[in-house]
């Protein structure tokens, strides 16, 4: 009776290992955030010290109580798009595992420093644009190493991907998003479907993405170059949180979501996006002040003055006009203007939806 019980105990104890192994083997971490099924979790992804400072980005794992794919949600590349950031913020918040078949990681704000310094465009610390730089460097600077990181941590562990941006400080921006075509049939066309699901009504579409993954420059085309479907969205302007842009960002996954049933429901599938097969930038040829005379979402004709630049006491030196006709993608909302900035990028309009 003795050794029974001493047999029946051990296998209560075996079993509890057992038990607590399949746990530990369903649970999904990323960095310090690891959440079991059925759970949410926020931690850090921590990028070490180099020969610059080390960063703690933050992050959060949404595993939902089903089996399913991995969507990864990236914003804050540039730390002063707010409305991407808070769409992610409010995502993390509202995200109900036990709604959820898969996990969804997402990373909110990928560079503090922009964002605390309020510096738009790149990273203050190392001077470069953290959208630039993937698959990044384990032994880089800050960006190459957040990249590095974030390649390994969050894109390698993802089905799908989406990237999140919007109109920086200066700029003023349509919402707009861009499909990543690759040649790959399979691929594109579920990324295709990913961004009629999203339904941000102009899409771009980027057939110049790198194809090496080793020199993807882009975080889309560090997923596309490695089999993930993936798509980047932009809304936003001027550094602005209009509720409208948020909205549209928030909307917008969980009708991905839906699509890739992760959420139970249809998806919002849009019918008649506006096209654009090229991007022309019209670029400053002097420093001075700079005076739109166009808004965001405008159509122009080829030839058409956006604006222009004027010396510091107020003589016109420079008129930036439309490259072609288009659409106003996004156009300089400050007066601040050097010579080579950007003063407004113009979409081509494609003739017909893309094949």
């Amino acid at each position: 009776m003795t050794i029974s019980l001493r047999l029946t105990g051990a296998a209560l104890l075996l079993a509890g290992l057992a038990g607590a192994a399949t746990v530990r083997a369903q649970s999904f971490a990323v960095g310090t955030a690891s959440a079991a099924r059925g759970e949410k979790a926020t931690g850090v992804l921590a990028v070490p010290a180099g020969s610059d400072a080390g960063l703690d980005i933050p992050v959060a794992v949404v595993q939902g109580a089903k089996p399913g794919p991995v969507l990864a949600l990236v914003a804050g590349a540039h730390g002063t798009e707010y409305a991407s950031i808070v769409a992610l913020e409010e995502l993390i918040e509202n995200l109900d595992p036990a709604e959820i078949s898969g996990t969804v990681i997402v990373v909110p704000l990928v560079n503090i420093p922009s964002f605390e310094q309020k510096v738009p465009h790149v990273n203050p610390v190392d001077g470069k644009s953290m959208n630039r730089f993937y698959p990044g460097k384990a032994d880089g600077t800050q960006t190459e190493r957040a990249l590095f990181a974030i390649t390994k941590q969050v894109v390698e562990r993802c089905d799908y991907l989406i990237d999140f941006h919007g109109g920086d400080l200066d700029e003023d921006l349509r919402p707009y998003s861009y499909w990543v075509k690759t040649g790959k049939h399979n691929q594109d066309a579920m990324s295709r479907r990913m961004v009629l699901a999203f339904g941000l009504p102009t899409i771009i579409v980027s057939a110049d993405r790198p194809t090496d993954p080793a020199e993807s420059k882009y975080l889309d085309a560090t997923a596309s170059t490695r089999n993930k479907p993936s798509i980047t969205v932009e809304a936003g302007h001027a550094g602005t949180v209009d509720p409208g842009d948020v909205g549209a960002l928030v909307d917008g996954t969980l009708s991905v979501m839906r699509l890739l049933e992760m959420l139970d429901g249809d998806p919002s599938m849009l019918e008649n996006p506006v096209w654009i097969e090229s991007v022309k930038t019209v670029a400053s040829e002097q420093s001075g002040i700079f005076y739109s005379q166009v808004e965001r979402g405008a159509y122009v004709a080829k030839g058409m003055r956006l604006g222009y630049v004027t010396d510091y006491v107020g003589k016109r030196i420079f008129e930036a006009r439309a490259p072609e006709a288009g659409i106003v993608l996004y156009v300089c909302s400050v007066p601040s203007m050097k010579k080579g900035d950007t003063i407004a990028n113009v979409g081509v309009i494609a003739a017909s939806p893309p094949p």
